[in-house]
């Protein structure tokens, strides 16, 4: 977290007219940056961290960039896209800041007091510019070190994991249990994955997708016919996955019974065909 681009930003981006949203988005990306504005979140944490929907965040960020208030840099890992990278341009932020300062100082200060530029000199960072006081003061000023370097080492700013990886972990986790449950041998390829990926997105668990295993290898094995459905696109597709779960946790709520003992004990059904008594009650001939 750069504590000097967070006083810049908050300093000098609303002064300069952006938008609300937009002074959000800068002052997010100022907390996960370095102190020369390198940052790489997501956007789906930058819209959840903000309250905002992605595409918001995206525009934003696009409006950003061509008023030269950051560059962004596209990536990839493997075959797929990550986060970018961004770059906030630390020079027009500084500017912005003490711009603003200029203006709300010379205004309340003694020209007598103040330079020709109109600066007060008592607030000189002795590097050629001034530090916004709004900020809480540039710790720099009377210290021979660098802060920035003490914070780096002993409270390194932790690295935001993106969701999608996180996602893609987790579905290489359920396709390892369906092997594991089935004796299958489902590579970790885009058709296997993708139906899983996309209920985890959707917010259901590891362990509710496992549940739906294991009820259906219950449910089919033995049964040739039935359990060549044991696959991903058949147990997490998006019209059958809820009503498997739904069953999977009446299953477990009942200890996860074996399937022998699903017919015993169950409830009578009105709708249920019986077979026909042929007893002959006491006192009839037969």
């Amino acid at each position: 977290m750069s504590v000097k681009l967070s006083s810049y930003v908050w300093d000098g981006c609303a002064s300069a007219g952006m938008k609300l949203s937009s002074v959000a988005i800068m002052a997010r990306l100022a907390d996960f940056s370095s102190d020369e504005g390198v940052s790489w979140p997501s956007i789906e944490t930058i819209a959840r961290q903000i309250g905002a929907g992605p595409s918001t965040v995206r525009t934003a960020i696009a409006k950003l960039e061509t008023e030269g208030w950051l560059t962004r840099t596209a990536r990839r890992k493997g075959n797929r896209n990550a986060s970018n990278i961004y770059q906030l341009n630390v020079a027009k932020l500084q500017a912005a800041a003490f711009a603003h300062l200029s203006e709300s100082d010379t205004s309340k200060s003694d020209a007598s007091k103040s330079d020709a530029s109109g600066n007060d000199p008592s607030k000189y960072n002795g590097k050629g510019g001034f530090h916004p006081p709004e900020s809480g003061g540039d710790p720099s000023v009377n210290s021979t070190t660098d802060p920035s370097s003490k914070s780096k080492t002993l409270c390194p700013v932790a690295v935001q994991p993106d969701p999608e990886v996180l996602i893609t972990d987790n579905a290489i986790v359920v396709l390892q249990h369906l092997n594991q449950v089935s004796g299958s041998r489902y590579q970790k390829s885009k058709n296997s994955l993708e139906n899983i990926r996309a209920r985890l997105r959707e917010g259901y668990s590891v362990s509710d997708l496992q549940l739906v295993i294991d009820l259906k290898h219950e449910h089919w094995n033995g049964n040739d016919e039935q359990y060549q459905y044991m696959r991903p696109e058949t147990l997490f597709g998006p019209k059958k996955f809820e009503g498997y779960l739904q069953s999977g946790i009446r299953w477990e709520k009942k200890g996860r019974p074996a399937r022998e003992e699903w017919d015993k004990n169950r409830e009578w059904d009105v709708n249920a065909i019986s077979k026909p008594d042929n007893t002959i009650p006491p006192g009839f001939r037969g």
